[in-house]
């Protein structure tokens, strides 16, 4: 058997233990305070889960594709020549990361999207996340150009390279590689964010769970659910980062 087998076999042992561990404290916890499952009440809501889950995807989507593309167009007009550019970048930068995003929201939609008479909440809470997301995205990708030795730059221009070619081919995989756990979490940490959008009535899946909650009245049951769904989000988010890492880390 060779050494990538067996690691692989340790870390799913690994992974099992833990998870037989964590199932073994919270059947303790549970035994002691007596508790009484109360699925039935629940389960008759499982459609309002269900659409629930299917809203906070598409806001998840919209607004990390946004995100994405606002945070690499913001660092890179940090970094440019232009001063009202780099200026205006780096205000957007500091004033989303200054502010709560609650109170962005409520701004945003209450504000914003009524004078520019935008009625669409959907379509209004992808872009507070994108922009929110946005900013923190930037000074991920920021730093991850920055690291890139300054010779490596001189080098690429020393071939003939053009400033296309020496961050397409140079510098943008070094900083995407450099880059990863930071953009990971920042992306899992959008996907729990949208849940904060219930204020402005959007029914993503936290707003759901807590309506089945006041009509049930069976609290651990109508979280659960809420904690599995945004587990069913995030987990493969961290699985593509982490195979994305050691990918990148091969081809270097």
């Amino acid at each position: 058997m060779g050494t990538q087998p067996r690691s692989l076999i340790r870390e799913v042992f690994s992974y099992v233990v833990i998870f037989l561990l964590l199932t073994i404290v919270l059947t303790f916890a549970l035994s002691q305070c007596h508790f009484h499952w109360n699925w039935e009440s629940v389960w008759k809501y499982r459609a309002k889960f269900y659409q629930g889950w299917c809203v906070t995807l598409g806001l998840a989507s919209g607004s990390l594709i946004l995100s994405a593309w606002l945070g690499l167009l913001s660092a890179l007009g940090q970094r440019s020549h232009l001063s009202f550019l780099r200026t205006l970048c780096k205000v957007y930068v500091a004033l989303i990361r200054s502010t709560p995003l609650l109170v962005q929201i409520l701004i945003f939609f209450y504000l914003v999207a009524e004078a520019f008479h935008l009625q669409n909440r959907w379509v209004a809470g992808v872009l507070i996340l994108g922009l929110f997301s946005g900013a923190y995205v930037s000074e991920i990708i920021r730093s991850g150009l920055e690291s890139i030795p300054q010779i490596q730059w001189e080098s690429a221009r020393a071939i003939g390279l053009t400033p296309w070619q020496i961050h397409y081919y140079v510098v943008f995989p070094q900083a995407l590689r450099q880059s990863l756990p930071a953009l990971a979490g920042e992306f899992v940490s959008l996907i729990k964010n949208s849940s904060l959008l219930s204020v402005i009535g959007i029914s993503e899946l936290t707003l759901n769970a807590q309506e089945v909650n006041s009509y049930t009245f069976s609290t651990l049951e109508s979280y659960l659910p809420l904690a599995l769904g945004y587990l069913i989000l995030t987990l493969p988010l961290a699985a593509v980062s982490g195979w994305l890492e050691r990918r990148l880390h091969h081809e270097s």
